[in-house]
């Protein structure tokens, strides 16, 4: 019989729940407060725990940090029940690592989908750790030794998080708890300068990583990231990764060796948005959306003329301008969002 903790100021919602819970054969505890539910979660070890947000002595935000730092606590599901119902606060409650959020009232049919759900992902998780026979798809975290098998392993092992166009996945000067593997769609990291223009300072596409801060340090994010497209991202706790890494030293080297490429990447975009022309900066920007998209699904990709003028370092009017005379070079098709390349070769040689 699975168990599940139930954290609930509110008595008739308590009991109420709680008495759902134990006719669907689930054995169940309760904790009228978070404090006494940090408690409880430490004694029992549940299979699952439904917190309320707003409560005496301790809020739900609260019990989630505390029980996310504790190695026998960390990996329990926790699902959010909570009456606040604005975006902020659902995002709020996913970023710091809840597995779910349900708003209140909620009907029992979706109480017990999300229950049964997260209970059969740790399920499935715990079958992959002792099936022998799966050991050439699985890795452990003690025996990675590429950056492949570190994707793999996030796969295999991490939430996946949705995020619609434009969504932004994290602010600049957000805690840094985090790290990300895009499984779907392309990522934009940016800044905002004093003049509210935003620069684009890198792009992400599918099996990409991205949000990577000081493993010495608790620093904020030091710029934006957001959605171009439907995304889908794999999130880590920063502290996970960096015991992956201190347990995988090969991993680790491989990792640099990616990081290095990148920063190579993005000085040479520094060196282009400084000293090339107008026309060379917009042609090469279409050229590295165009590497980025050579993987993906997605052969035609919408993305807003803001955003590659951004990345050229070129006001949005200039480029657009820029745009027209490619388009009438014969050099690109522009159909809506829609750019397509029709002569790579010649758009390589504009200068």
């Amino acid at each position: 019989m699975k168990k599940i903790l139930l954290i609930e100021d509110d008595a008739i919602v308590r009991e109420n729940t709680a008495e759902l819970l134990e006719l669907a054969n689930y054995k169940v505890f309760t904790a009228s407060n978070g404090k006494i539910g940090v408690a409880e979660a430490k004694k029992q070890l549940p299979d699952m725990i439904l917190c309320d947000v707003m409560m005496p002595e301790l809020n739900g935000y609260g019990v989630l940090q505390i029980l996310s730092k504790e190695p026998e606590t960390k990996h329990i599901p926790f699902i959010f029940l909570s009456a606040k119902t604005e975006h902020k606060d659902i995002r709020k409650g996913m970023d710091l690592g809840a597995d779910d959020y349900i708003t209140k009232p909620f009907d029992e049919s979706e109480l017990f989908s999300a229950i049964e759900s997260r209970l059969a992902r740790v399920a499935i998780y715990q079958e992959n750790m002792n099936n022998v026979g799966s050991t050439e798809l699985y890795y452990s975290e003690n025996e990675l030794k590429t950056l492949d098998h570190l994707k793999n392993f996030f796969v295999d092992n991490v939430e996946e998080f949705s995020f619609i166009p434009c969504e932004i996945i994290y602010n600049e000067g957000d805690n840094s708890n985090f790290v990300f593997l895009i499984s779907e769609g392309i990522v934009k990291t940016f800044k905002i300068d004093e003049q509210g223009k935003e620069l684009v300072t890198g792009l992400h596409k599918e099996d990409d990583f991205f949000g990577f801060t000081s493993f010495a340090n608790n620093i904020a994010y030091q710029e934006s990231a957001a959605a171009i497209e439907d995304v889908k991202v794999l999130r880590m706790l920063k502290s996970e990764f960096k015991s992956i890494l201190q347990k995988n030293p090969e991993v680790t080297f491989d990792l640099i060796d990616h990081l290095t490429e990148s920063v190579s990447g993005i000085k040479d975009q520094l060196l282009q948005m400084a000293y090339s022309s107008v026309r060379k900066k917009t042609a090469n920007t279409l050229l590295q959306f165009s590497e980025k998209m050579k993987n993906t699904h997605n052969e035609n990709p919408k993305i807003s003329r803001t955003d590659l003028a951004g990345i050229a370092g070129i006001a949005t009017e200039t480029f657009i301008r820029t745009l027209s005379d490619f388009r009438r070079d014969g050099l690109i098709e522009i159909d809506g969002r829609n750019i397509k390349i029709l002569d790579i070769e010649k758009l390589k040689k504009v200068y």
